[in-house]
């Protein structure tokens, strides 16, 4: 009876066990047929130019603005760098003015794509005007006229940049002079990708009958802002590059802040809250109306010029008092960067009727004034009605003085990573790609204290993805990447797994994401979160597309943002983090047959070099090799035909094939080649086509069909791993530890080849090294995908695994040999480091 009520208990604990896991299974088919987390993708038609600053001095930091730093963006310098106070000292000391060689006073430096409509000719300040000065009784948002080039929106973030001292003396230093120390050369600095730039200029400018032809100032004698917009052009590669940008980019650029966009038509209920925030946390913004598509900066009839870039220089809400109410009314000041009497003629317009109802207090506090100087007010109701669209660039907290944030303004908080984008390693793709989309770059923002103004206890958050240049050249417009990001929240036991995989973001949605992915040098948007912690996923739309990019976030309150990686280092895998990893089976040990093998080929000196190595692995591993064919010079790839238990091979059971039916193919389409010959060329040399020469082709192709084996690399990296005193050579035991170190990474390979073709698939590295007990962050697996996957499709051939291994363990030894504590930290000398990687480390 106690053994019946034992086997009935066993059997009720089976089957609810049997219910709760058939319970488990239809509510994760629920889960993830109620996540559909699509993202969409939109396109803009017009090339931007992504300026490259690898030949440009770049600045220590952005509080180092007299010191030179690093040369170049990351990328290696291939031209000589232009240091301004070098070349003023050198044109000084021979008595000559400086002339560019990069940006030449010639045509291309216009234009790039085609030749200008009449003779343009290039003029130093005082060819132009007499007593030429940078500045006339100071700067101001009025110096900025625009010429013939279409940069409006260059021109409107120059005049907003005059409002503030700092910012403006950070992008025109005060020691370009046309007096104290002149000799013809001028420098600027701009923000570009996280660092500060320094661009130097000559003074040559183009003309025409005598007048400046593009930017130039009010005052007939001043060239600051003429010289500012050189600048720009040579960043960018030619003045035709400024065409049709945003005042934001230029914003961004001036500042390194962080740009938003929104269209007026579908503006947030509360934008003009965020346009209060903004001008005190001191942004810069802009506005524009859509063009004309038939008349080029057509004017309308209340004075607004189409397709034109004004800058927004005040936002406030202003007390009136009629005769019937008094309160407060929402007005924007606004700056139309021609700076002449086209203006607003609207209500609140200069000497309207409107203005009579606020007091001459109010009036003087607002700096009211009616001259025809290009700038008005307007309501924010009539501001909605006619622009269509708003450009805000909120600034890093640096760009804020003490006197600023003594006098009330406010700063944000900012956190910032670099990171990019490698096919098969980190080129994951949008959500739309689930498979793949987990192997991005993630970041986990931690949100603490919500705004101090929100009674919804929320956090305003700005999160803005830039990619960066990936060209050499510099005047042609590329085709940007389309990039976008998702926003998930996470838990702390969430973040026990780095980075989060692929159920993470099969079952949980995103809570915010970037409006779309988009073409553009960068995608931003603002949000309200709750205070906890959120993972960013930034991406390109589709898979396997390469860049590199520049992630911020901006928040009211402290915000902390680290990377969501693998901490680097050599252990198994944890079950309890990598449940799904596949582990390889256990290795048997060199058996006596392989040691016969070594002793006869290590002769008597009982030891081996390179060369003994890889004729002892290219035999007893030939079946793990994929033949290489040749025919008419074009190579293919083909599996041996063996079965796994036979050969050891990566694939499973094949069918064996008759040699001789090889060999008869081959005759086949010998035959084939000789008669299409014969046909196609009848003056061929007979010996070419004799029996004998199609044998010997047979021979050859048969030959060429062996497996490639190890490379000459990989042995001597293997030797070099294992090869202690640096002799170049292996005895038996190093040879033991070597081959079962091979095993294993044979087996690694085995599993996660899973088509058998003898190369591992893309986004398959990080997994097969971890499943070697290697632990790798995306810096490492970027650089090991650049170095050892395929150019067409990441993928990882088993000689490149090997060496791939080979490398990884090589330096975690070397490492580990001067970290004993294991504490993450060794210290060489150049003399230590150089003796023992030198031989060791494979390049």
């Amino acid at each position: 009876m106690d053994q019946l009520r034992g086997f009935l208990g066993g059997a009720g604990d089976a089957l609810i066990n049997q219910a709760k896991e058939a319970l488990k299974q239809k509510a994760a088919e629920f889960i993830q047929d109620a996540i559909q987390d699509t993202f969409i993708a939109k396109h803009v038609d017009s090339k931007r130019i992504l300026p490259s600053i690898q030949n440009l001095n770049v600045l220590n930091s952005s509080k180092s603005y007299g010191s030179l730093g690093e040369r170049g963006s990351g990328t290696r310098s291939r031209a000589e760098i232009q240091d301004f106070y070098a070349i003023r000292d050198q044109c000084l000391s021979q008595g000559v003015l400086f002339e560019d060689s990069e940006f030449p006073a010639n045509d291309a430096s216009l234009s790039y794509s085609r030749r200008p409509d009449r003779r343009i000719e290039w003029k130093r300040p005082m060819e132009i005007a007499d007593d030429p000065q940078f500045f006339v009784e100071g700067y101001s948002r009025f110096d900025v006229q625009q010429g013939e080039l279409g940069d409006c929106w260059l021109l409107a973030a120059a005049a907003t940049l005059t409002q503030d001292p700092k910012l403006f003396f950070r992008v025109v230093p005060e020691d370009n002079s046309f007096e104290e120390n002149y000799s013809g050369i001028f420098h600027f600095r701009f923000w570009q990708y996280g660092k500060w730039v320094d661009v130097v200029i000559d003074d040559r400018l183009p003309t025409y009958r005598g007048e400046l032809v593009y930017m130039r100032s009010t005052e007939q004698n001043e060239f600051w802002s003429a010289l500012l917009e050189k600048a720009y052009a040579k960043l960018h590669g030619s003045y035709e590059a400024l065409k049709g940008g945003t005042t934001c980019e230029a914003l961004e650029d001036f500042t390194g802040g962080v740009a938003e966009f929104y269209e007026l038509k579908e503006a947030p209920p509360n934008l003009f809250n965020i346009l209060m925030t903004g001008f005190e946390r001191n942004s810069m913004m802009g506005c524009s109306i859509e063009p004309d598509p038939n008349v080029l900066e057509a004017e309308t009839p209340e004075g607004l010029i189409r397709g034109h870039a004004y800058s927004i220089t005040r936002v406030k809400f202003v007390d009136i008092s009629t005769p019937n109410t008094t309160g407060k009314i929402p007005l924007l000041r606004l700056r139309n960067p021609w700076g002449n009497e086209a203006e607003w003629n609207g209500p609140w317009s200069d000497q309207s009727a409107e203005w009579r109802y606020i007091s001459d207090d109010v009036k003087e506090e607002l700096g009211l004034t009616f001259d025809v100087d290009g700038e008005f007010w307007m309501s924010y109701r009539d501001f909605l009605k006619y622009f269509d669209r708003v450009e805000i660039c909120n600034l890093s907290p640096d760009s804020l003085s003490d006197d600023q944030i003594s006098s009330g303004k406010k700063k944000w908080e900012m956190s910032t990573f670099e990171g990019e984008w490698v096919a098969g390693v980190s080129a994951g793709g949008c959500r739309n790609y689930l498979g793949t989309f987990y192997h991005n770059p993630q970041y986990v923002i931690t949100l603490e204290d919500p705004d101090y103004d929100d009674d919804d206890g929320k956090c305003t958050v700005i999160v803005a993805l830039m990619q960066k240049n990936r060209r050499s050249r510099k005047n042609m417009g590329s085709d940007c990447l389309t990039i976008g990001f998702a926003v998930y929240r996470v838990t702390d036991r969430d973040l026990a797994q780095k980075p989060l995989g692929l159920n993470f973001f099969k079952y949980n949605a995103s809570v915010a994401r970037s409006p779309a992915f988009i073409n553009l040098r960068e995608v931003s948007c603002r949000f309200k979160l709750d205070p906890g912690h959120y993972l960013i996923v930034p991406s390109t739309f589709e898979p396997n597309e390469e860049g590199e990019f520049l992630i911020r976030v901006f928040s009211e309150c402290a915000n902390n943002m680290e990377e969501n990686d693998e901490a680097v280092g050599y252990h198994g895998p944890d079950h309890k983090l990598y449940p799904d990893l596949p582990q390889p089976p256990a290795i048997p040990k060199p058996d006596q047959e392989l040691e016969n093998l070594f002793m006869t080929a290590a002769g008597s000196r009982q030891e081996i070099g390179w060369m003994e190595l890889k004729q002892i692995l290219d035999h007893t591993m030939k079946g793990d090799f994929p033949r290489v064919q040749h025919m008419n010079g074009v190579y293919a790839e083909q599996r041996q035909n063996v079965t796994q238990n036979e050969a050891g091979g990566f694939g499973g059971p094949q069918t064996q094939q008759d040699p001789v039916q090889d060999v008869l193919g081959l005759l086949c389409g010998l035959v084939q080649q000789f008669c299409a010959n014969q046909a196609n060329e009848p003056s061929r040399n007979p010996e070419e086509s004799s029996p004998l020469h199609a044998r010997d082709n047979v021979q050859q192709q048969i030959i060429a069909s062996e497996p490639v084996g190890f490379s000459k690399d990989v042995c001597r990296s293997m030797v070099a791993m294992m090869d202690i005193d640096m002799s170049g050579k292996l005895g038996l035991e190093e040879f033991k530890q070597l081959w079962t170190d091979i095993q294993k990474w044979k087996e690694v390979f085995k599993l996660y080849d899973k088509t058998g073709s003898g190369k591992l698939e893309a986004f398959a590295l990080r997994d097969a090294l971890a499943s070697s007990g290697y632990k790798l962050n995306n810096h490492i697996i970027n650089a090991l995908g650049h170095r050892y996957g395929s150019r067409i499709d990441g993928s990882i051939s088993f000689d490149d695994f090997i060496m791939c291994a080979v490398k990884i363990k090589t330096m975690m030894d070397v490492f580990k040999e001067r970290d004993p504590e294991e504490n993450g930290s060794a210290t060489f000398t150049l003399d230590e480091w150089l003796t023992r990687t030198v031989y060791t480390i494979a390049i």
